[in-house]
C-alpha cells in the first residue's frame, strides 16, 4: 500500500503538496498504516476527532490498522483528495459535502442554499434513513461513509461592509466552494462569485483579489481571515454535513470484526466532533470580536430564501429525481 500511495501521489499532486506531504511523513510506511486526509489545522474540532478516531482504531485491532490523519491539506486539495481516496491511494478522510457534488450528484441536494433550518435538523437527516440514501450514493463512488460530521451554519464575511439585505451582496467578488450551486447562489444576490482553493482565500483578501468569502465561524477564525475580512453576518444559508470516509478498497480488505471497530470508532469521533463544534464555534466568535470583527445576525432570512428560489427551479428541472428527496429534507423541519 505504501508504495501505490506514494506513486500515486507523485503522479496526480502538483510538486508542492508532494513535498508538503514527503515532509510529514516522518514515520516508517507499513502495508496495515491507514492514510487520511483533512484540510483543517491542529486543534480543529475536527482534527481531534480525527485523532481520536485514529487512536481508538489502533488500539482496538491491536495494530492490524494504524489510521494516520495529515491535516493542514498536506496531501492535496479536497478534490484531489477525494480522487485519490475513491482510488484507493489514500485510505479516508474528513471530506465537506460541497465539493462532492462533481462525483456525487445526489449530494448536491445537501449545497442547497436555505434546505436545513438548524444544524440539529441536519444531524437528524443525516443519522437517519434519508443519510443512508446519500451514503449508498457515496458507496457508488467507491466511499464509505461511516459517519457525519458538522461544519456548522456558513454565513458571508467580508472586508468592505455588513450585509444585512440581499443587495448588500450586489458588487461583492465572493470565494466560494468549487460547485456550481455555489456560483449560482452569490450570483442570484448580485454578487461575483469566484470559485478558489481555500488555501489562497487569506493572500487573495488582503491584495483586494477577492472582497470576501463565505463559512463558519471556527475557519473564518483558524485560517486568519478575520484580520482582513472585519465584517462577518451571520446568514447562515448553507449547513452541510461533512463525511468521515473511507475507501471502498480498504473497506472491503477488512475482516467483519475489523469493520465493526471502525465504524463504531467513526460514530464516536462523529459525537466528539460535534460536542468540540459548538465549543470551538463559541470561541471562535469571541475571539474575531475581541479582534475588531463587526458580526451582525441576519434575524429575517426570508429575502434571501426569495433570491434562491430560481436555482431550486433549475436544480429539480435538472434533476427531477432528487424532488422527493429534497422534499423528504424538508418534512423533517
Amino acid at each position: 500500500m505504501a508504495q501505490r500511495f506514494w506513486d500515486h501521489v507523485s503522479a496526480s499532486l502538483p510538486a508542492v503538496a508532494v513535498a508538503g506531504a514527503l515532509s510529514v511523513a516522518a514515520f516508517p510506511a507499513h502495508a496495515e498504516d491507514w492514510r487520511g486526509w483533512n484540510v483543517h489545522p491542529d486543534g480543529y474540532p475536527n482534527s481531534v476527532a480525527l485523532k481520536f478516531f485514529d487512536e481508538e482504531v489502533s488500539e482496538k485491532t491491536d495494530g492490524r490498522i494504524n489510521p494516520r490523519i495529515y491535516n493542514n491539506a498536506v496531501l492535496g486539495d479536497q478534490p484531489d483528495a477525494i480522487d485519490q481516496t475513491r482510488s484507493g491511494a489514500l485510505d479516508f478522510g474528513n471530506f465537506n459535502m460541497g465539493p462532492m457534488g462533481p462525483i456525487v450528484p445526489e449530494t448536491d441536494v445537501l449545497s442547497l442554499p436555505f434546505l436545513f433550518t438548524s444544524v440539529d435538523q441536519m444531524y437528524r437527516v443525516m443519522d437517519g434513513d434519508i443519510g443512508k440514501r446519500f451514503a449508498d450514493a457515496l458507496a457508488e463512488k467507491d466511499l464509505i461513509a461511516l459517519s457525519w460530521f458538522g461544519s456548522g451554519a456558513r454565513s458571508f464575511y467580508n472586508t468592505d461592509h455588513a450585509i444585512k439585505e440581499p443587495d448588500d451582496v450586489k458588487g461583492l467578488k465572493l470565494r466560494v466552494m468549487n460547485n456550481d450551486l455555489y456560483v449560482d447562489m452569490v450570483d442570484a444576490l448580485g454578487g461575483n462569485a469566484t470559485p478558489m482553493s481555500y488555501g489562497e482565500v487569506f493572500q487573495s483578501l488582503k491584495t483586494g483579489v477577492i472582497d470576501g468569502a463565505e463559512n463558519n465561524f471556527p475557519s473564518f477564525e483558524s485560517s486568519n481571515h478575520y484580520e482582513v475580512a472585519k465584517y462577518f453576518s451571520e446568514t447562515g444559508h448553507l449547513i452541510i454535513p461533512e463525511c468521515l470516509c473511507v475507501a471502498k478498497s480498504s473497506w472491503n480488505a477488512l475482516s467483519d470484526e475489523d469493520k465493526s471497530i471502525v465504524r463504531t470508532a467513526a460514530e464516536d469521533a462523529a459525537k466528539k466532533q460535534r460536542e468540540l463544534w459548538e465549543e470551538g464555534a463559541e470561541k471562535s466568535r469571541e475571539k474575531v470580536e475581541a479582534a475588531g470583527v463587526e458580526v451582525n445576525v441576519v434575524e429575517d432570512k426570508a429575502a434571501f430564501q426569495k433570491r434562491m428560489e430560481p436555482i431550486y427551479q433549475a436544480f429539480i428541472q435538472e434533476h427531477p429525481d432528487l424532488e422527493s428527496l429534497i422534499d423528504d429534507i424538508r418534512n423533517t423541519q
